[in-house]
């Protein structure tokens, strides 16, 4: 048996697999629920090390742990790369297509595989990123309202020292502008 070409539409309750053979013919499309379980079963008909595209959608570290130790070898696609084409109706069978295909003609913008060790590490530097931005975002705020009613802080810092928060917590905003 040659090699196939696998493609997963992962969604968070169920998932859409395509399979193609080496050709390029289409040899399977079947929907399952998400379980370890359900893609090992769509899986075990593409015969052993497939080429399988997933894209780096919401929870996709299950889907790649079970595919690589099913011996498959996984490329995850990096989503804003792949700029669809527009098209009026877009479904899941026509996305898995357009990954097969890619993935066939070698095609894909892949993303990388962070090992499972450093998965955490990676969403928590993400994590402090975001919050870091909703923070600066607030300073911005409270900056805007001291300008709006031309209050100058009496410090450049207003979160560094003892001046600039003792300065907010005293500070009485007329009511009305």
């Amino acid at each position: 048996m040659k090699r196939q070409y696998v493609s997963v539409d992962l969604h968070l309750h169920r998932s859409l697999v395509v399979r193609d053979d080496h050709l390029g013919n289409e040899v399977g499309v079947e929907r399952i629920d998400n379980s370890p379980m359900a893609l090992a079963q769509a899986l075990a008909d593409a015969g052993p090390n497939p080429e399988v595209a997933i894209e780096a959608t919401y929870g996709w570290y299950w889907a790649v742990d079970v595919l690589q130790e099913l011996g498959a070898t996984v490329h995850l696609v990096n989503p804003s790369g792949l700029h669809w084409e527009e098209r009026r109706v877009k479904n899941d069978y026509r996305d898995c297509r357009e990954l097969v295909d890619r993935l066939r003609l070698h095609k894909l913008p892949e993303a990388w595989i962070a090992p499972p060790e450093l998965r955490e590490l990676r969403e928590l530097v993400g994590y402090r990123a975001k919050l870091v931005n909703i923070r600066t975002g607030l300073k911005a705020q409270v900056k805007a309202v001291l300008a709006k009613h031309c209050l100058k802080p009496p410090v450049n810092d207003l979160w560094v020292g003892k001046r600039g928060p003792a300065f907010l917590d005293e500070l009485a905003l007329p009511t009305r502008m």
